[in-house]
């Protein structure tokens, strides 16, 4: 088993064993699910799908303070060769909750079955991009800064990626709120920075080596039930020098803009 797949499958089985001990705690625990059409996944101001629409879904597991779930998502085989799909696992805990202020920690891992950088052309080495990390939220009312930090390797870079080590404590700061406008209507703005552990070997044609970058976003919602949604949002990427021209894994020759400024439709639904 690979260094990056032992994690996850702790992460699993702790998921497993927190529902459990979670729903014996709570009779009441609460079980709902979503569905999403987006125009483009967008994971931290960069696109997932290389500008292409996603189908997503997931489920959630709450009761009383715990909270556990998985998502899935289409994804782009040219970021990760071999494989067409991301699953998240993910757990959490109420840490405090005290009128307004709440505070949670958790454990969030994402997998992408079959991928690996040995699928790669030309390949890369055997690698897996399985990335897990630990955060911590805070809340205050309708505004959340949550901090993520990588207890493995950043989805794969190291040195087979051509970085100068392990990517491991590669740490994410985002601010994220709802501004409600109206009944139906509101309002969800977003900051945030990716602070790579390492950079590149060797800088890219555009003399770029630090993959570290900020993002911004403003989404608008529209929410004509309690159990649907239509969305627009408009999202921004920084360092243009390292990522407005990524390589594919599966045609070095083949490239795109990844980040930059794009705007993004997207319906969604609960159940």
């Amino acid at each position: 088993m690979s260094r990056s797949r032992k994690p996850m499958l702790l992460l699993a089985l702790s998921a497993v064993r927190v529902a459990q001990a979670a729903i014996a705690q709570d009779n009441g625990a609460q079980v709902t699910g979503n569905i999403a059409l987006v125009g483009d996944y967008l994971f931290r101001g960069i696109s997932q799908t290389w500008g292409q629409p996603a189908l997503q879904s997931g489920v959630d597991v709450n009761a009383g303070r715990w909270h556990v779930g998985a998502w899935t998502s289409n994804v782009s085989r040219d970021s990760y060769p071999g494989s067409g799909i991301e699953l998240d696992l993910f757990g959490d805990v109420g840490l405090f909750q005290q009128d307004d202020w709440s505070a949670r920690f958790g454990l969030y891992g994402y997998l992408y079955p079959g991928a690996n950088l040995d699928n790669a052309q030309p390949p890369l080495g055997s690698r897996a991009l399985d990335t897990l990390e630990a955060n911590l939220s805070l809340t205050w009312q309708n505004w959340t800064l949550k901090y993520s930090r990588a207890l493995t390797d950043y989805f794969g870079a190291d040195v087979e990626q051509g970085y100068r080590g392990s990517t491991r404590g590669t740490q994410y700061l985002q601010l994220d709120g709802t501004i409600p406008l109206g009944k139906q209507w509101s309002l969800a703005p977003h900051l945030g920075y990716t602070d790579y552990r390492r950079g590149l070997q060797t800088p890219l044609a555009s003399g770029a080596s630090d993959p570290s970058y900020a993002d911004r976003g403003l989404a608008l919602k529209y929410s004509p039930s309690d159990k649907l949604a239509i969305g627009i949002g408009v999202s921004h990427a920084t360092n243009d020098e390292f990522y407005r021209h990524v390589a594919s894994f599966r045609n070095p020759a083949d490239a795109k803009d990844l980040g930059g400024t794009r705007a993004v439709l997207s319906l969604s639904a609960t159940f």
